[in-house]
């Protein structure tokens, strides 16, 4: 039953796409949120050390260019009384959002701000339902240049008349975080008239009209039947209830995200939200985590701290061959299910996702082999079986971890996966004639930084 409901949302064609100048939007955004490391214990000191640890890591190298401010860094009970602006905590940002903005772009980097569509913040500050066109102004006359908009606190009167959320199997009632089993729209509803849309579509149209880009990350929970309007309203929407440190929920969103990848392309992404690498998974928890966010071209925000980060940690976050497929300039699509494993392909199952992936990039093909068990497991990569690969062939594999020539490999690669860990190949063409071409294309490939 689940799976006839991811179908029917996922199917719907969305509406016209949201295209921002300089190209902002287009592809993942690659940054830092303050929110999943230090939740409302916020200062101006941990955005710039998260800033200068970007340059100091090599972060910004790769890549990685957002520092993110979440909730909590306002004056929690008023807007100013005259202009009816929000107001910086001059405690926690002596010298007010603009100066921290001003640090930042000194770096070279680019600084994001936090609100929320409702009438408060999910923390209880000042939200900006009602208030858009003036928050607008006010960031960009800061120099924001990221916005994440949240759903919490929404009055009655701006209440959908259905249900079009993500049901969570893990949950048998609806919860307070918008996941819901019951209520929802009937098959065919057009969501992009909701409350919920129209709600955010006020929020947009206001960073539309500033003379600054500002990149509009929705976090409507997954809510709404987002996956057909948010690609007309923000550069990328949240498809699920939030992320946690924990195995379960990671393998639960992606599962959920599996069903949506065919809405994913340049200027609009699928966000499985904020990265977990550095709060306390496995180094194999931690490798498919990033694997599989980066491979479904989710915006990839790094939500740790990173003055702690261990080397391990820190080398996931820069794999080169990851990042390069995330924030190909060439194809936009994802990496998507070739076959379940498991369970039958097609099956919506929290704690089994799928395990076989495969994507086009400039580079070639990359290939994912997930284990969700404790256990270490044998799995094997038909080369038949992997879209655009021929049965029986004989191709060119790198290992995307360790970067190591794996040689010219025919028919399939069976490899031993330990635990909760996933094996990460790039194919990059038949052997034969083509082998020295093909070993000179890895060698010389272009990554973020070469675009």
């Amino acid at each position: 039953m689940w799976f006839l409901y991811f179908l029917a949302l996922d199917l719907i064609p969305m509406g016209n796409t949201l295209i921002i100048k300089n190209d902002i939007g287009r592809l993942p955004a690659l940054g830092w949120n303050s929110w999943n490391a230090y939740h409302c214990q916020i200062t101006e000191k941990q955005f710039i050390t998260a800033a200068e640890k970007f340059v100091e890591l090599g972060l910004k190298d790769v890549g990685y260019e957002y520092v993110n401010i979440d909730d909590c860094w306002q004056v929690k009970d008023r807007r100013d009384s005259v202009t009816h602006r929000l107001i910086p905590d001059p405690t926690r940002f002596p010298d007010g959002i603009k100066g921290t903005a001003d640090k930042i772009h000194k770096l070279d980097l680019k600084i994001g701000i936090y609100s929320s569509a409702g009438t408060l913040t999910c923390a209880g500050y000042q939200a900006s339902l009602g208030y858009e066109s003036i928050d607008a102004a006010t960031w960009a006359e800061w120099g924001i240049d990221y916005l994440k908009y949240d759903n919490c606190n929404v009055p009655r009167n701006w209440a959908d008349e259905c249900r079009g959320c993500l049901p969570d199997p893990m949950k048998e009632v609806i919860g307070k975080n918008g996941t819901c089993n019951t209520d929802l729209c009937p098959a065919g509803y057009d969501y992009s008239k909701s409350n919920t849309a129209k709600r955010f579509r006020i929020m947009r149209d206001a960073l539309l009209a500033q003379d600054r880009p500002i990149l509009y990350s929705l976090c409507e929970w997954g809510t709404a039947g987002v996956q057909q309007w948010g690609n007309s309203t923000g550069s990328s929407w949240r498809m699920s209830d939030d992320i946690n440190p924990t195995w379960s929920r990671i393998v639960n969103i992606l599962n959920q995200n599996s069903f949506y990848l065919n809405n994913v392309d340049f200027w609009g992404h699928s966000d499985a939200d904020m990265l977990e690498v550095g709060n306390g998974l496995t180094v194999q928890q931690s490798r498919s985590h990033f694997a599989l966010w980066a491979a479904m071209k989710s915006p990839l925000l790094i939500g740790t701290d990173l003055s702690k980060i261990t080397t391990d940690q820190l080398e996931i976050l820069k794999n080169k061959y990851l990042l390069a497929f995330n924030q190909d300039n060439v194809y936009g699509k994802p990496a998507m299910p070739y076959k379940w494993g498991t369970n039958p392909d097609w099956t919506f199952n929290a704690s089994f996702p799928a395990e076989f992936w495969a994507g086009e990039s400039t580079a070639g093909t990359l290939v994912l082999m997930f284990n969700p068990f404790e256990r270490s497991d044998n799995k094997t990569a038909v080369w038949g079986e992997v879209p655009g690969l021929k049965e029986g062939g004989k191709y060119h594999v790198t290992d995307v971890w360790t970067g190591k020539d794996l040689g010219c490999l025919e028919k399939e690669l069976e490899l031993k996966i330990e635990g909760h860990d996933t094996a990460a190949l790039l194919i990059t063409g038949e052997c034969g004639s083509n082998h020295a071409t093909a070993r000179k294309a890895v060698k010389g490939m272009r990554f973020f930084g070469d675009w």
